[in-house]
């Protein structure tokens, strides 16, 4: 059956069936959640318990040191202990015992998870920011048995940032931490030992707003070096150990938030392992006095360009990068005109449609000429049934006769791919949507569209704009299969962002305009040509 099928044939099947598995392989096999880190001493390398179910708070601390823990140590590791409180009108940032940021709490109603409580980005299990494993097994070991102190154990940050001092006294080692904390999320991290001895500092496991992930979505770490490059290793996807230097910045992201550390010097070693899930861990070779920066929040454009324009890099768009960030420059400028994400998207998806209008006019031009010709096409493949040859040469001279061009209506529709796949990343990752209100029932743009109106609007829209598209199909399964795809479609992005849905939405609504115009266009040329043809035919009566 498929060697009877043509390219366009096999390539529609191709295109449902994939939907058709990714919505059902999503829904069978959810993304595996990341187990606790621990260290291996043999490896000097991280790895992860492979037998640990549901730890308590001191089995995981015990899984992230590898070594069996005292009671005093398992006060000092409790999740409780924390020694430090930083917090504005925006988040609420602990630290604890072992010097490490614990928790972020993001207290803006708008960055709520999906149950409606406050974004934590900061994961309870593995790794957490600023944590120091040292090279050394006996210092590594007494360091997770000693609590760090600090100077202040509340700040209150407004408009001026402030630091703080930790401290953790060793038998043979003084280690300080001085943190400058900003109001904007970002902080200075100067770390100092009283001893040179070598040791890490990891930047910690990647935030985990949401249990489940939007399709598509890319998470996991990048690595931003000086010759503009980011390596991404998504989850599950880390391949041993990778070692940079000229490194930027380095991310641990999901979707909306990272946890970002930078500024740091030339030489300086990041090293990326892989856990038990393949899972990327990230953390530096530091020296016995190590300055640089960090940044715990959410990715959004305008905070980070205003603390480093490098921190712009940790957006992440994948392979459309090239054409994602002129187009979030554009939808960012729209929306200090317009002052609404939602009609700033359907005023960037005008803009792209009038760019692309030249071409869309030429496919759909070119799709009418090929169903006028249609009958004409058929009686050649009839008629040279027997010769393959002499058929194709009768039907490119069919083509070429009426101008028409069979690749034109496809040809624009791939030059459309890439566009609609970069507006696709911009507004799955513009953290910018959440919380941001369209119209009447539509209170958050990055999230799907719990009444499904907008869903069904494209559903609708793209049947409609079917009725309206000629088509020359000779096959009735491939009929039947196009048919289909405005359900299939309804479906699958019935969980997208009302913001993704709103644009192919409006982008349906310009399509169809536009064959409206090229229709209205043919039927009046062919009303003119059967008049003129009737004129003749009466002049020639007359004769």
């Amino acid at each position: 059956m498929l060697d009877n099928m043509s390219p366009n044939q096999r390539l529609m099947i191709a295109v449902v069936l994939s939907i058709v598995f990714f919505v059902a392989y999503t829904a069978i096999f959810p993304p595996k959640q990341p187990e606790l880190v621990q260290d291996d001493k043999k490896s000097q390398s991280v790895q992860f318990s492979k037998d640990v179910e549901k730890p308590t708070l001191s089995q995981t601390a015990e899984e992230m040191v590898g070594h069996t823990i005292s009671k005093e140590e398992k006060i000092s590791t409790s999740a409780s202990s924390t020694i430090a409180t930083i917090k504005n009108e925006n988040f609420i940032l602990k630290i604890d015992t072992l010097g490490r940021i614990s928790s972020m709490e993001l207290l803006q109603d708008k960055f709520k998870n999906k149950d409606g409580k406050h974004a934590q980005l900061i994961s309870a299990f593995g790794t957490k920011p600023l944590y120091l494993r040292f090279l050394e097994e006996s210092t590594s070991k007494e360091a997770t048995s000693v609590a760090y102190t600090s100077d202040n154990s509340l700040i209150t940050l407004s408009d001026t940032p402030q630091k703080i001092t930790l401290t953790q006294k060793l038998s043979n080692l003084t280690v300080t931490k001085e943190l400058t904390f900003y109001p904007d999320g970002h902080y200075d991290a100067h770390i100092s030992l009283s001893k040179d001895k070598r040791y890490f500092v990891y930047l910690g496991q990647r935030p985990k707003v949401n249990e489940k992930e939007q399709m598509m979505t890319v998470v996991g770490a990048m690595v931003y070096t000086d010759d503009e490059i980011a390596t991404i290793i998504e989850d599950g996807d880390a391949e041993g150990r990778k070692s940079f230097t000229g490194v930027e910045l380095i991310s641990a992201f999901d979707q909306y938030s990272a946890s970002i550390m930078y500024n740091f010097s030339k030489d300086t070693n990041i090293i990326v392992e892989r856990d038990r899930d393949s899972n990327p861990i990230v953390y530096f070779d530091a020296m016995p006095d190590m300055k640089f920066s960090g940044y715990v929040g959410q990715k959004e454009y305008k905070t980070l360009k205003s603390i480093d324009p490098i921190l712009t890099n940790a957006i992440e768009y994948g392979w459309f990068t090239f054409a994602a960030k002129p187009l979030f420059a554009l939808l960012s400028w729209l929306h200090g005109i317009l002052g609404n994400w939602g009609w700033s998207i359907i005023a960037l998806t005008l803009i792209i449609r009038a760019i692309l209008y030249p071409l869309t006019y030429k496919g759909m031009v070119s799709m009418q000429k090929i169903k006028e010709i249609s009958p004409k096409i058929k009686e050649i493949q009839a008629k040279y049934k027997g010769d393959p040859q002499r058929m194709n040469a009768a039907t490119m001279d069919m083509y070429k006769k009426h101008g028409a061009n069979p690749l034109g209506g496809c040809l624009p529709m791939l030059l459309q791919i890439p566009v609609f796949f970069a507006i696709y990343r911009v507004l799955l990752n513009a953290v910018e949507l959440q919380g941001a209100e369209w119209i009447l029932w539509v209170d958050d743009l990055s999230r799907m569209d719990s009444y499904y109106v907008l869903p069904i609007l494209m559903g609708a829209s793209m049947f409609f704009q079917q009725k309206l598209t000629p088509n020359n199909f000779t096959d009735p399964l491939q009929e039947k299969v196009f048919k289909y795809l405005p359900v299939i479609f309804t479906f699958f992005f019935v969980t997208f962002p009302s913001g993704l849905v709103l644009y192919w939405f409006v982008n349906n609504l310009f399509s169809i305009g536009q064959q409206f115009i090229v229709n209205a266009q043919f039927k009046n040329a062919k009303d003119a040509e059967i008049a003129l043809a009737k004129h003749k035919k009466v002049e020639k009566k007359d004769d």
